[in-house]
């Protein structure tokens, strides 16, 4: 009779070796590890800046380095399931490395067109990152990081104890992948997010916030741009993005379609933007919100806001001398990061030669 294939969990047990989840787990770990280190010069950088007398603020400075190691992790956890599946730690970095250039083409090249190339957009590694960058914090941008995160340590783990029949692990990552893309849009659907940059610049100012916020019916907003317009990329960062995070119902539609910038321009109506709010409707061509939120205002029949001056990001200017930072970061970091290397590149003490010098 043909023998059974052996059962890894056996030999965790019979083995002094690491079982596959303690493995992925410590090499989880070792990648956060890993990303501490290579992130020594930035916390560097802060602790430069503050002793300089410059101004952090910490809410957006926090959520920046949290949007950095989530990254840092996702990328770790890929590394984990290209390591599982190759045979020699080369092919594992290409592998790695092929996902991570995917992600930039498609930030290039996906982004800002509708249907089904704005979905793909939304998968690239850097466009995620940018949020951060941006002074917001998004749930479900977070929670479909730990998505990525979680099915990729999964497939890893699937993938990693050897003995396995092959089409016991391609069953596995079938599931695990339908679980991850079941679980990535219901992510989708999650809308809370927080404008934790100081100076507020993704959000409108406090008191139109709380105008806007208790709007409740629908807004429905059709702008009549091509995709590729300047004028919508415009429109969508200074006024819709602001409002989707702001009142309960926005829908979006873009009524250029993907139909060419030069084909469409001839139209009388293209560059008008559509606000319907109930039963009411107006026109606009401005992409400012100086002039929409006027008139969302006026569709809802509710008085425009007062400004609050005290509401105002004042700013820190700073006027400083940068020899201190270029004495740090050419002279004395470079040279703790040499002595660290060579530090860890000794080899270990063996007994004989401690036993000498205690003899010494």
């Amino acid at each position: 009779m043909r023998s059974p294939p052996p059962d890894w969990r056996l030999s965790c047990a019979s083995a002094s070796t690491l079982c596959p989840p303690t493995l992925i787990a410590a090499k989880l770990a070792a990648v956060v590890a890993a990303w501490v280190l290579s992130s020594l010069p930035v916390f560097s950088a802060l602790v430069l800046w503050s002793a300089l007398g410059g101004h952090l603020y910490a809410p957006e400075t926090l959520n920046l380095l949290f949007g950095h190691l989530l990254y840092g992790m996702l990328v770790g956890a890929i590394a984990l399931f290209a390591a599982a599946i190759s045979d020699n730690a080369a092919t594992a970095a290409i592998i790695t490395l092929a996902f991570t250039i995917a992600s930039w083409v498609l930030d290039f090249t996906a982004a800002g067109h509708p249907g089904i190339l704005e979905w793909l957009s939304r998968l690239s590694l850097t466009q995620m990152l940018r949020t951060f960058e941006q002074g917001l914090l998004l749930a479900r941008v977070v929670l479909a990081v730990a998505i990525g995160v979680c099915a990729f340590t999964a497939l890893a783990a699937i993938w990693l104890p050897p003995g396995v029949p092959l089409r016991r692990k391609l069953a596995g990552s079938a599931v695990c992948i339908v679980a991850a893309a079941a679980a990535l849009a219901l992510a989708t659907q999650v809308k809370a997010s927080i404008d934790v940059a100081e100076d507020r610049r993704n959000s409108f100012p406090p008191a139109d916030q709380r105008a806007l916020a208790r709007l409740g019916a629908p807004l429905v907003i059709t702008a009549r741009f091509a995709p590729e317009d300047p004028r919508y990329a415009d429109l969508q960062r200074n006024v819709i993005a602001k409002l989707e995070r702001t009142m309960p119902d926005v829908t979006v539609r873009l009524a250029g379609g993907r139909q060419s910038l030069v084909g469409i321009e001839s139209d009388e109506s293209y560059g008008e933007v559509e606000y319907a709010y109930g039963a009411r409707r107006a026109t606009s061509r401005s992409t400012s919100p100086r002039e929409i939120l006027p008139l969302l205002y006026g569709l809802a029949d509710t008085p425009v806001p007062l400004p609050d001056p005290a509401e105002d990001y004042p700013g820190y200017p700073l006027v400083a001398s940068g020899q201190a930072a270029f004495a740090w970061f050419y002279g004395v970091g470079p040279v703790l990061i040499v002595g660290a290397w060579w530090w860890s590149r000794r080899p270990p003490a063996t007994p004989a030669v401690n036993s000498r010098r205690r003899q010494s």
